[in-house]
């Protein structure tokens, strides 16, 4: 692999709704979308917060892409790092998540951790080191 080569993941979360998860996104942590697209009523787009993105999609049951909502929850979770993880919690609260644990102090983590309203657990925190 020659250096010029870059390698990332980007995760792709499923839900029910992208449109209104879009917004979720935007007003919760901030997001921009830089792509998004619409085919048979679907809805797919690229969220991007600070300098990290992901993708977001409407379930599409025909090729096993289902929503944590649909499935009964996901084995997935979410850490978004943040300078300031209060706020951004506190945002995505007033925004329509739900709190699984507060903001604290765990080890030499600040970190909380909530659902979002389309079944996906996100962890919100910054190393204290």
């Amino acid at each position: 692999m020659s250096v010029e080569t870059e390698i990332t993941i980007i995760p792709f979360l499923v839900v029910k709704d992208a449109l209104s998860a879009i917004d979720f996104y935007m007003n919760a942590f901030g997001a921009t979308v830089p792509e998004k697209y619409t085919n048979e009523g679907r809805t797919m787009a690229k969220i991007s917060v600070g300098n990290a993105s992901f993708w977001i999609g409407d379930e599409e049951p025909e090729f096993n892409n289902f929503s944590p909502q649909t499935i009964g929850g996901s084995p997935v979770r979410i850490v978004l790092t943040t300078p300031d993880p209060d706020t951004i919690f506190d945002k995505a609260l007033h925004s329509g998540a739900i709190q699984i644990c507060p903001v604290t102090v765990e080890e030499s983590w600040k970190i909380g951790k909530l659902q979002d309203p389309y079944g996906h657990t996100w962890e919100i925190g910054c190393p204290l080191t």
